[in-house]
């Protein structure tokens, strides 16, 4: 062997040692890479969180003007002056007067035919409205804002209707249900009724990001399992058993945090933008004929 000439144990130890290293440098350049791209996307999720809760259409989108419904405008204001809409089709011998918190998409005309039916099948006056940024109504949807809106449209009824307004029966539908188990809580009603309803937007948004930390990171909360117990008056709870949105088992485990009296609609099938069937519409008609 020549003098200063390497050791070829020593060679291959070397270039081992440059290879290990190497992989080393790509897995941690891969994973910085890889987590920057989650902490990114977790950022955005975060900076669009109510766009990605609340989905409105805006006037003029939507039939205004549907056939064989009327209706009065109510033009009101939420507490901090935001300009709000809404419709309100009386009955001339209610056996109720009803407060209908629609859900996240969409505006009052997705909902013409329900109120129509609640008003001619289940004689009651019903008023529905658009919360701050839906339809004619003014401002962007926040949760603080919709639950203010919630408020300043039940004073708008009771004054129109001429009654308390805890006389009012409250009706909510997917996120509505969380605004009115908020009014409720608070104020009291004459009734609750939630149609496939929430625990809060946490849990609902941890079925479909399982992959983001969203219980330590929304602002938006509308916790209705915090709220529910603190509302004691008769609940109708309906939820279909094949719920692609809100999972069934977070409808009961709402339904298992409120007082009596209560009733449970399971509905055999039903997704969550399925029309309620008959039999929802049953219970919901011994459901009035009960209230005190």
């Amino acid at each position: 062997m020549q003098h200063g000439a390497p050791d070829s144990d020593d060679f291959s130890f070397t270039a081992a040692a440059k290879r290990q290293t190497s992989w080393r440098t790509t897995i941690l350049r891969t994973v910085s890479v890889g987590l920057g791209g989650y902490l990114f996307i977790v950022l955005v999720m975060m900076f669009y969180e109510e766009h990605l809760i609340f989905f409105p259409n805006r006037y003029p989108v939507g039939d205004w003007k549907p056939d064989g419904l009327k209706f009065e405008d109510a033009h009101f204001q939420s507490a901090d002056g935001t300009k709000l809409h809404g419709w309100y089709l009386p009955h001339e011998s209610p056996r109720a007067v009803m407060l209908f918190a629609p859900g996240n998409a969409g505006n009052v005309t997705n909902w013409a035919e329900v109120v129509k039916l609640l008003r001619e099948e289940q004689r009651v006056s019903v008023m529905i409205f658009d919360y701050r940024g839906y339809g004619r109504s003014q401002g962007r949807p926040n949760e603080a804002g919709i639950l203010a809106d919630a408020r300043a449209a039940r004073a708008w009824l009771a004054k129109r209707a001429d009654v308390a307004e805890k006389e009012i029966v409250l009706l909510g539908r997917s996120l509505g249900g969380s605004v009115m188990v908020d009014l409720a809580s608070k104020d009291g009603a004459r009734g609750l009724i939630l149609e496939s309803t929430f625990t809060s937007i946490p849990d609902v948004a941890a079925v479909h990001y399982p992959w983001v930390p969203v219980r330590l990171v929304m602002r938006t909360r509308l916790d209705s399992l915090s709220k529910i117990s603190n509302y004691h008056g008769p609940l109708l709870q309906s939820h279909g058993d094949w719920d692609e949105i809100i999972p069934y088992e977070m409808g009961r485990r709402l339904f298992e945090a409120a007082n009596e009296p209560k009733t449970f609609v399971s509905l055999r099938g039903g997704g969550h933008n399925d029309p309620q069937p008959l039999e929802f519409y049953r219970a919901l008609d011994r459901f009035l004929d009960e209230l005190p």
